[in-house]
């Protein structure tokens, strides 16, 4: 039997938790940022609706993403790839600069950042690069030269971006991971990983300034959104205030609908709707280790591996990040926090895997 011959259904599970988790967003989207909106542009829904309107495009690639065969997709792995690298590239000389940070680039009046679409492009990058590799791929030379091969990406986005480069590292070490047997040549990666990081953090003093931040928040004016961030947990309880009865959205926690959402969830629906949001990602996550695990093939395999490595690091960072665990990154809530050019890419990554889901054997 052809191991790749396609089922023409894809995973209805995986598609239902997306659709939930875009129809939860929209709606704590639009009860965190209702005042914002009303305080800056003299309308409650202006947040909403441009994460509408970015949420219909998203739906649109994910329909027509699904409909390929990943398989094709995989042989413009390298254009894709290397488009990642002009589009960072050229983000560091004609971007646009928001809160000290130049992240996005200006299609006419539309705006995007090139740093989303270089964590979707890794993905695919390495399923074909460690795919098509004939030779073994449990090397210490393999996993060094697999690396390698990301350090232009991850240099060029962590120039302003140091959380989303921790990321697209993150995804080489998980599809790395995937593909090698052996566990012991993962302590020098994450060796070599932590010291790539480090190097990082010494290169700009607003860096290391976020770790004494992160370590006495109360000492520092820029400590204040995340001591605000957390009275918000606190005083969400188990049940919450309501949704739309936060207090500390209303200008105590700067940009609440962004990377600090989280908060303002736990405020508004407690300890139980912070939960449930918590139980859908994990559920997102375990379909997605399902498809992999099923998967026809190794690229396919991978394919669903990083893509369930990308949200499981970008969830895992946020809420630690909102619960003061870690130092602050600047990492958005997948699906829930406000930006067109993350939901619209990350639909674009489930397109992909409900690609690879069409060819497994598990429903």
């Amino acid at each position: 039997m052809d191991k790749r011959r396609k089922t023409n259904r894809v995973d209805g599970i995986l598609l239902a938790l997306v659709l939930l988790l875009l129809i939860l967003g929209l709606v704590l989207l639009y009860s965190t940022s209702a005042y914002n909106g009303r305080v800056k542009f003299h309308d409650p829904a202006y947040y909403f609706k441009k994460q509408l309107f970015a949420t219909a495009l998203g739906l649109m690639a994910l329909y027509l993403v699904s409909q390929m065969d990943y398989h094709k997709i995989v042989r413009f792995a390298v254009p894709i790839y290397l488009t990642s690298l002009a589009l960072s590239t050229a983000v560091l000389f004609f971007g646009q600069e928001y809160n000290g940070s130049r992240r996005w680039l200006a299609l006419g009046p539309l705006s995007f950042q090139p740093s989303e679409f270089a964590k979707a492009a890794v993905v695919i990058f390495l399923a074909k690069i460690i795919g098509d590799e004939k030779k073994k791929k449990d090397s210490f030379w393999f996993m060094a030269k697999t690396m390698i091969l990301l350090l232009p990406i991850v240099g060029l986005v962590g120039t302003n971006n140091l959380s989303t480069a921790i990321i697209i590292l993150g995804i080489g070490v998980i599809l790395i991971f995937i593909s090698n047997p052996r566990y012991l040549p993962f302590v020098w990666v994450g060796a070599g990983g932590l010291g790539f990081v480090g190097i990082f953090l010494s290169l700009e003093s607003y860096r290391l300034e976020r770790l004494a931040i992160w370590r006495n928040p109360e000492k520092y004016e820029k400590g204040f959104q995340t001591i605000q961030g957390l009275y918000a947990i606190g005083s969400g309880g188990i049940f919450g205030k309501g949704l739309g009865s936060s207090l500390q959205k209303l200008g105590f926690v700067p940009e609440a609908q962004n990377d600090m959402i989280f908060s303002i969830i736990c405020e508004e629906t407690g300890l139980l709707g912070a939960s449930l949001v918590i139980i859908v990602f994990g559920l997102l996550l375990w379909r997605l280790m399902v498809n992999a695990t099923h998967a026809p093939d190794l690229q396919g395999a991978l394919i669903c591996g990083g893509i369930m490595g990308h949200m499981a690091l970008q969830v895992i960072l946020n809420i630690a990040v909102v619960t003061n665990t870690i130092p602050n990154t600047g990492i958005t809530l997948p699906f829930i926090s406000y930006g067109g050019t993350s939901v619209l890419f990350l639909m674009g990554e489930m397109g992909l895997a409900l690609s690879v889901s069409k060819y497994c054997r598990i429903r």
